[in-house]
């Protein structure tokens, strides 16, 4: 295939002003963030296959029109396998609430939404970030923590607790043996370390942080 003869952004606008869609609408038949369509739309940003095969389907217009190429801009009525993009094989996980980077909250276990991943992410459920504590591991407010579920972490790995069966936080886990430290990482000195005791405090590892999607304003 000859290279794209234009840009995404391009195509995005224009696709946008002909289904007479605005970007809000997009994103919520999407579930693609606002900040992320803003992104497409000035050239900021580029999605990734999973997202161009949302945003495609939703505007009814072809992946590789979208992408620049010279090929028709709407969709076919019928699958087409010479299609020239191929899509990776997503799955969906649950947001399932939001996690305190900061003093513990009380855990959500309610499924707020579900998310596409690639199949190949090895990763069982996310959660949404809240305050600054961890923020030197790039985890910010706002950002989706992606987490694989676990019962294990190795000392200074980035784990999701809960603590006495009611408040889940993320933090680095230590074990000491006789107590348990939970340890934020952050610029702001008013985050503490957590330290609790074994025998009088319940602390079960829910799972290891494996990567996050930031969150632009």
């Amino acid at each position: 295939m000859t290279a794209p003869t234009d840009d995404l952004k391009n195509r995005l606008k224009k696709a946008l002003n002909i289904r007479g869609m605005k970007p809000i609408e997009l994103s919520e038949a999407t579930k693609i963030p606002k900040s992320a369509i803003s992104q497409y739309m000035s050239g900021y940003a580029k999605p990734k296959d999973d997202r161009i095969f949302l945003i495609s389907k939703a505007l009814n217009i072809q992946e590789a029109w979208l992408l620049g190429y010279d090929v028709p801009m709407d969709r076919p009525l019928t699958y087409n396998p010479n299609m020239p993009i191929a899509i990776k094989p997503t799955k969906n996980i649950p947001i399932v609430g939001t996690v305190a980077c900061g003093n513990p909250i009380y855990a959500e276990e309610n499924i707020l939404e579900y998310i596409p991943v690639n199949e190949t992410d090895n990763v069982d459920f996310a959660l949404y970030a809240e305050g600054d504590s961890m923020n030197n591991c790039k985890i910010d407010d706002g950002d989706i923590i992606y987490i694989r579920a676990q019962s294990i972490v190795e000392n200074g790995e980035i784990a999701l607790v809960l603590v006495n069966n009611d408040t889940a936080t993320v933090k680095r886990f230590y074990d000491y043996g006789d107590k348990i430290v939970l340890r934020p990482d952050s610029n702001n000195p008013a985050n503490k370390e957590q330290i609790y005791e074994k025998g009088k405090d319940s602390i079960i590892i829910q799972g290891k942080v494996i990567f996050i999607k930031a969150y632009v304003k």
